[in-house]
């Protein structure tokens, strides 16, 4: 069964296994002891930071392992935010960072967390990352109901990831991490998808990672703390790891970690360069066999191994049940299989559709036959889950189907409807994604070139899928309001 859910979790590297093997023989003493197992214990770990020093590009003194990338990552945000206390404690993120990043932010800064907003490529505007540094002002959301501009004066911190983990768009990190030596603050890089493909250029400050995603084993993270950045770590003092992460090492599972690091990092170039061309192949080709699908994320400045679409009128959940029966292992941003039905941060910020949306993340030695079955049997799958939701073939025209019990036609009688001359009204209230862009879908050829459809909805995906869906069908997203039950969302027929 091919797994294509790399970006998740990467299968265990026979180099991993075999160093994890060898070292639960040599290295199950405390490394912190003077005798004979001690010494060799502490042999190991020195080789092992050794190693992955030099795939960070960075000092061994500067490197710590973790027992994961996101107790990584929320040290690094404590400790570096702590450091930096005199100077302010804003911290400025991009709005697609990983969650831990953004929760991590949020606790330490509170309404002082600035977030600068991407492009539809969900790639960050280096100037507005800087001009964000120092006034505060990021380009799209911030977390809490401040501005952030006030909130404990200065800057304390910055965070962008190299790539990121749903759509694989790489992040101008050099440019940001010049803009950040210029005004003085330390930059954070969460470089867990791209660790594996290569050091993160640039002069960042602050690095943090995690060796399930390259071939190594669970519970070991990175945390890279550059020489001269002030850090003050937040837990109980402890004198293992510079006193950084607190604890006994996992030592049989770091050696393997740094072990599948450096071999991966051997395979590299060429494994990108085949992975790369099976990933064009699905970008190029997805869309001519799927009808009404967004490819999603850059198309160059990408990872390697990986590719995101979403496809209109799809139950997230249904598709990946569907593609998993068909012996596919992939995964999702979509709400439609989250327990919170929630759009994903990511998709949401980016702007782009997130029904139906699939992540297919290659692992290392994907074959080619594989990348073409996955192709052969999506169209499948995805014209199953739509027959079964009964969505419209066409889009536009009259005869598509009927509009589900619920919709409206305009007056007063529906729970939320608004007045008549908001033109016809779709009543969608209390039905989830993506049943409010097929109704939608289905009606829209039944107002005039110029009229209005109003969908009443109160699925919060519906904030994302209907601007999306208007994108793409080249329809004239009006905006929304409020109504006496969820939101009214107002499109325009464009043709």
């Amino acid at each position: 069964m091919p797994y294509f859910d790399a970006a998740s979790a990467a299968p265990l590297h026979p180099v991993a296994r075999q160093a994890l093997l060898a070292a639960l023989d040599e290295g199950w003493a405390d490394p912190a002891r003077l005798y004979r197992e001690g010494r060799q214990a502490r042999l190991l770990l020195d080789a092992a930071r050794e190693a992955a020093a030099e795939a960070v590009g960075c000092r061994a003194d500067e490197l710590v392992f973790t027992p994961s990338g996101t107790r990584a990552i929320h040290s690094a945000v404590s400790g570096a935010a702590a450091g930096r206390r005199r100077a302010g404690r804003r911290v400025v993120v991009s709005a697609v960072e990983h969650s831990a990043v953004l929760h991590a932010a949020e606790a330490v800064a509170g309404e002082g967390t600035v977030q600068v907003g991407v492009d539809r490529t969900g790639r960050v505007d280096p100037a507005r990352f800087a001009a964000a540094l120092t006034s505060g002002a990021g380009s799209g959301t911030r977390a809490g109901s401040g501005t952030g501009a006030g909130a404990g004066g200065g800057t304390a911190l910055a965070a962008l990831q190299s790539a990121n983990h749903e759509v694989g768009t790489l992040q101008p990190v050099a440019e940001v991490a010049d803009a950040c030596r210029a005004a003085g603050v330390p930059l954070l890089v969460d470089a867990a998808q791209s660790l594996a493909w290569g050091p993160v250029e640039g002069a960042w400050s602050l690095l943090a990672a995690s060796a399930h995603k390259w071939g190594g084993p669970p519970g070991v993270g990175l945390l890279a703390v550059r020489k001269g950045t002030r850090y003050a770590p937040q837990e109980p003092a402890d004198e293992r790891e510079s006193g950084r992460s607190p604890g006994f090492q996992n030592l049989p599972a770091i050696v393997a970690a740094a072990a599948s690091l450096r071999a991966v990092r051997a395979q590299a170039e060429a494994e990108a360069a085949r992975l790369s061309a099976l990933v064009d192949r699905i970008r190029a080709r997805v869309p001519r066999l799927v009808p009404d699908v967004e490819v999603v994320g850059h198309d160059r400045l990408r990872l390697p191994h990986l590719v995101t679409f979403s496809c209109l009128y799809v139950d997230g959940e249904a598709l990946l049940t569907g593609l998993d029966r068909a012996g596919f292992s992939v995964s999702s941003g979509s709400s439609c299989t989250s327990s919170t039905l929630t759009p994903s941060h990511v998709l949401k910020a980016m702007g782009v559709l997130s029904e139906g949306n699939v992540r297919v993340s290659l692992p290392a030695g994907t074959a080619e036959a594989d990348v073409d079955r996955f192709l052969d049997a999506l169209p499948g799958v995805v014209a199953e889950v739509r027959a079964h939701l009964d969505a419209p073939t066409t889009v536009g025209g009259k005869g598509v189907g009927p509009v589900e019990a619920g919709g409206d036609s305009g007056g007063d009688s529906g729970p939320g409807a608004l007045p008549a001359d908001e033109g016809l009204v779709v009543d969608s209230l209390g039905k989830r994604c993506p049943i409010p862009v097929i109704e939608l879908a289905r009606v829209i050829g039944d107002v005039p070139v110029g009229g209005l459809v109003t969908v009443l909805s109160d699925d919060e995906a519906a904030r994302l899928d209907i601007p999306a869906w208007c994108e793409m069908r080249a329809q004239e997203y009006v905006g929304e309001r409020p109504a006496e039950r969820g939101t009214a969302y107002l499109v325009r027929r464009r043709g």
